[in-house]
């Protein structure tokens, strides 16, 4: 008895400091990633030169003296998209791990939902019609009518795929069905808006279908960085209520998690965070599903870890897919959801040859 709680004590403290070294190697992947973004592009910047940039910046940032060019590139331009792609990565990995967490299946995504076609139709909508839905909030404001547009209507997708849920004998392959039936009937409204646009508005929203980071600023990192920022913490915080549903809900209320309240709030925030990021960048599938999965076969399926591990994961895939996407054929760019879906199907197909299927299904 005492050497078994022995061996349990041994492999709780290995399976940690396992888990503590591969989240530290993908916090320093991502930091070298950023700075290698920071330096790549049809206009190459060396390294030391944006740690002097960024330097000043931060020690003198009311500078009198008019920018430089590499400035004006690296903190107007490339430094936002950066940020911006982090902060997507990091939100999509994270609403994919939770979602997977609370409902029990692992190959549940934003993506597989149907979240993002719901939220696609919902941006949609507000490029099409913009302020004409309010008329009283100014053109200035048009991109948080598209994130509210993009929440409400991802926000319903999820709130069907949770009744279904509700349903005895529900089973994991139907809810992924009823993703994909979702997703069509959301596709099917974004194909008749773009039909019924003018051509300005038709290219907006088919750029914004490819998925890409052309509408990144620091007006939209304000934006998303504290949405995201509070969801993923929040999640965080949940880390050990989600833990606690893998050994079924009957066990999770017994401890005192009211398991139903968990499942609703946990998809408003996982909504949340997926939404206000896909409003700015469009479609990018896969980092909801690939994000986790990395994660899990390195380090478990703890969530107190779990979470943090698919955030780096997530913002690092975006943010090299991102780099490839602006660089491989500078100066023209390559949508990065076009990179994420090639990236996303050579890893899946990668997982079935290896026989590694088990792990997501």
């Amino acid at each position: 008895m005492l050497d078994s709680d022995h061996n349990s004590t041994t492999h709780y403290f290995h399976s940690r400091k396992r888990s503590f070294t591969v989240l530290f190697l993908f916090i320093l992947l991502l930091f070298i990633s950023f700075v290698y973004a920071l330096h790549a592009g049809s206009y190459a910047i060396p390294p030391e030169r944006v740690f002097e940039i960024l330097l000043q910046a931060i020690t003198n940032p009311d500078s009198s003296s008019p920018p430089s060019a590499e400035q004006i590139v690296i903190l107007g331009f490339r430094l936002p998209r950066i940020i911006l792609a982090i902060l997507t990565g990091m939100s999509l990995a994270v609403a994919g791990c939770v979602m997977q967490s609370l409902l029990g299946n692992p190959l549940v995504s934003p993506f597989t939902l149907g979240l993002s076609s719901a939220a696609s139709f919902g941006a949609a909508v507000g490029i099409v019609f913009g302020t004409s839905f309010i008329p009283f909030i100014p053109a200035l404001y048009e991109n948080a009518i598209i994130i509210c547009f993009a929440f409400i209507f991802g926000w319903f997708s999820i709130l069907f795929i949770y009744a279904i849920s509700k349903m005895k004998g529900t089973s994991g392959a139907t809810l992924i069905l009823s993703g994909v039936v979702i997703g069509y009937i959301f596709t099917a409204g974004v194909m008749s808006l773009k039909y019924i646009t003018n051509d300005e508005k038709l290219r907006e929203i088919t750029l914004w279908l490819m998925g890409g980071m052309w509408g990144a600023n620091w007006n939209a990192v304000l934006i998303v960085a504290p949405i995201a920022i509070l969801c993923i913490l929040w999640l965080e915080l949940k880390a050990w209520d989600l833990n606690t549903l893998s050994a079924g809900d009957d066990v999770a209320k017994s401890l005192g998690v009211d398991v139903e309240r968990l499942r609703l709030t946990g998809l408003l925030v996982s909504t949340i965070a997926a939404s206000a990021c896909l409003a700015f960048t469009g479609i990018i599938g896969f980092i909801g599903l690939m994000g986790p999965h990395i994660s899990r076969m390195l380090i478990g399926n703890d969530n107190r870890y779990l979470i943090p591990c698919s955030a780096c994961i997530g913002a690092v895939i975006l943010l090299l897919s991102d780099t490839v996407a602006r660089t491989i054929i500078a100066p023209v760019e390559i949508p990065v959801g076009v990179i994420m879906y090639v990236i996303g199907g050579a890893f899946f197909m990668f997982l079935i040859l290896r026989g590694h299927h088990r792990v997501i299904i």
